[in-house]
């Protein structure tokens, strides 16, 4: 009997010192319906540049806005999602969602993507374009890594696989709609349901 209060005191303990170090309240569910935004952003852009054309020789203007757009509210869309899914999760835990750690997250998951965010202007300002997706995806699991060390570990292993898909896009700039569909679509619906079934489920 004191060997099972032995073994529960150290799991409370490990339990405690997890939620003091990692935002535990990530929901996987938001993964899903992130990967699923940018499937529908996917399209949208894929059905623009049919319309519009490739944008190669074209000058900045209508298409380049367009695209931006749809980055952009796919990104609010994931992000809000983000925010109304852990906190339902945190509130369900009696945990907050605003604390030293949370915040911790979010500047080390935005050091690398502002960066990237700066990078990508200027590679649209200098038209090359064939490396706007791949640095996308890039620099965006990069964020995912670097913010994994205060959150689920399946961050980690999902910004990796961002990365490696993004590296890999870079041979290829005029599938980059596809690879844009598989790398923040089709991953965040995997990563997103296994964390979910692991985490969440019960």
């Amino acid at each position: 009997m004191e060997d099972k209060n032995y073994l529960q005191d150290i799991s409370d303990i490990r339990n405690m010192m997890s939620r003091s170090t990692q935002f535990m309240s990530l929901s996987g569910l938001s993964g899903v319906l992130a990967g699923g935004y940018a499937l529908v952003g996917a399209y949208a852009a894929d059905t623009a540049l049919d319309r519009m054309g490739d944008g190669y020789d074209q000058p900045l203007g209508k298409l380049t806005f367009l695209l931006a757009g749809i980055a952009a509210m796919v990104a609010l869309l994931s992000l809000v999602t983000a925010v109304a899914l852990s906190y339902r999760k945190a509130t369900r835990k009696g945990e907050t969602i605003w604390s030293p750690v949370s915040r911790r997250l979010l500047v080390n998951f935005l050091i690398p993507l502002v960066t990237g965010g700066a990078f990508i202007v200027q590679l649209v300002l200098n038209r090359d374009f064939g490396l706007v997706a791949p640095s996308v995806m890039i620099f965006y699991g990069l964020s995912c890594v670097n913010a994994s060390k205060y959150t689920l570990r399946d961050v980690r292993w999902l910004g990796v696989t961002i990365v490696a898909i993004g590296l890999l896009a870079v041979s290829f700039p005029t599938l980059a709609v596809p690879f844009l569909a598989v790398g923040l679509g089709a991953t965040h619906i995997l990563y997103g349901l296994l964390m979910y079934l692991r985490y969440e489920r019960n």
